[in-house]
């Protein structure tokens, strides 16, 4: 085998196994608090009735967010993507973010990491209330 197979062949192999550790990375949907919302851009991404008190909701929004409420009618939202190995959080329970790839967890005041591996802060997104309707805003 010459060389510039060699490489082609390895460059290949590496592409699958870096595509197969993304998609695993990725959490299920099957928790309350992290059922994906269907949004069309522009529009609302969730209802305040779907995030708990202390908890929250991941929700799909074509860049991965997750939105907390902390405090009852105190309303935040992060990016989702975990700051450790860039695995989409799970869930929210008890005030704290977390991810299951390797049990960070963030907290759902600041977004600020709260256990290890990860060590930097999920960053903050803009949110608008508009009645019940919760939107992302640039």
């Amino acid at each position: 085998m010459s060389d510039t197979t060699r490489r082609a062949v390895l460059a290949g192999a590496v592409g699958v196994t870096a595509a197969s550790v993304i998609a695993a990375c990725g959490g299920d949907d099957s928790g309350s608090n992290s059922t994906a919302g269907n949004s069309s851009p522009g529009g609302p991404v969730a209802k305040k009735s779907d995030v708990p008190v202390g908890g929250g909701k991941v929700v799909a929004d074509g860049g991965g967010t997750v939105i907390t409420q902390p405090a009852a009618g105190t309303f935040k939202a992060f990016t989702a993507i975990c700051t450790h190995q860039q695995c989409i959080v799970s869930d929210v329970s008890n005030n704290t973010i977390n991810c299951r790839c390797h049990g960070s967890t963030f907290s759902a005041e600041d977004g600020s990491a709260t256990n290890p591996p990860a060590t930097q802060k999920l960053e903050e997104k803009k949110l608008r209330i508009d009645g019940e309707d919760i939107y992302l805003t640039t």
